[in-house]
């Protein structure tokens, strides 16, 4: 690794597995202080444990994002003082994904979904942002979707929330850009580990038929592209969502 982010410190939201965890890996191996944050203690101990196995720097902050502002700040205060009293760069990874059709989705679920999904990283980024300009400019990423723009039945809810968080995405590269802050996201593609060998094809990969890359990506794929939005390389990208999606929303797919 080239140090990219050396003696820049992150925040990761949802970093205990998957897209998350290899976001929190990448930014370490370039030089971050992470802080990796979710639900699950165990889990996060352990991605901690295997960062600083490879010569990293990070620390492991519980949080519980349900999207009360309260939780949101309470997050933000604790990852500032674990990582030293700064945050240069926030992740807003952690969702959910329920996927109730419209008619059996209920209010509970919805409220549930745009919680966490929504109103955490927006109250999280209001509790974060404004002093990232103060100490003189910071990133933040945010994570959107390929069912944004290319809808997938019982996708509605979720669908709706990512495409709210792009929305949010160009909103606060106005609000926070002008003050040093830059504000983009990644929207993902399908995202799975590889099907062992033998077994049937999930239907993500099949969804992938046809594609220019032809098949799913990994976590490892949408943490590169993150860790560039988040590096100086991307200084001068504000407002833009970077599809990490094999092709799957800009070309035409011919199915095999």
């Amino acid at each position: 690794m080239s140090g990219r982010l050396h003696g820049k410190t992150a925040l990761v939201t949802g970093s205990t597995s998957n897209i998350g965890q290899a976001i929190a890996e990448v930014f370490a191996a370039e030089g971050a202080h992470v802080v990796v944050s979710g639900r699950d203690a165990g889990r996060g101990a352990a991605v901690v444990t295997g960062i600083r196995a490879s010569g990293g720097r990070a620390d492991f902050v519980a949080a519980d994002l349900d999207g009360s502002p309260a939780a949101s700040r309470d997050l933000a205060d604790r990852a500032r003082a674990a990582l030293g009293g700064r945050i240069d760069i926030l992740v807003n990874n952690a969702g959910i994904y329920p996927a109730p059709g419209t008619a059996d989705t209920d209010e509970k679920t919805f409220d549930q979904v745009y919680g966490v999904n929504v109103k955490a990283p927006f109250f999280l980024t209001a509790a974060v942002a404004p002093a990232m300009a103060a100490a003189g400019g910071g990133t933040i990423v945010n994570l959107g979707s390929w069912i944004t723009r290319l809808a997938v039945p019982l996708g509605a809810l979720y669908s709706s929330t990512k495409g709210a968080m792009e929305t949010l995405t160009r909103a606060w590269a106005a609000e926070f850009g002008p003050q040093g802050v830059r504000v983009n996201a990644v929207s993902p593609g399908v995202v799975l580990p590889p099907t062992p060998e033998g077994a049937e094809p999930h239907p993500g990969e099949v969804m992938m038929q046809g594609t220019p890359a032809g098949t799913v990506g990994t976590p490892d794929a949408i943490a590169h592209a993150a860790l560039w939005l988040a590096s100086d390389e991307a200084s001068f990208v504000h407002g833009t969502v970077v599809d990490v999606d094999g092709g799957r929303t800009g070309v035409a797919v011919i199915a095999a």
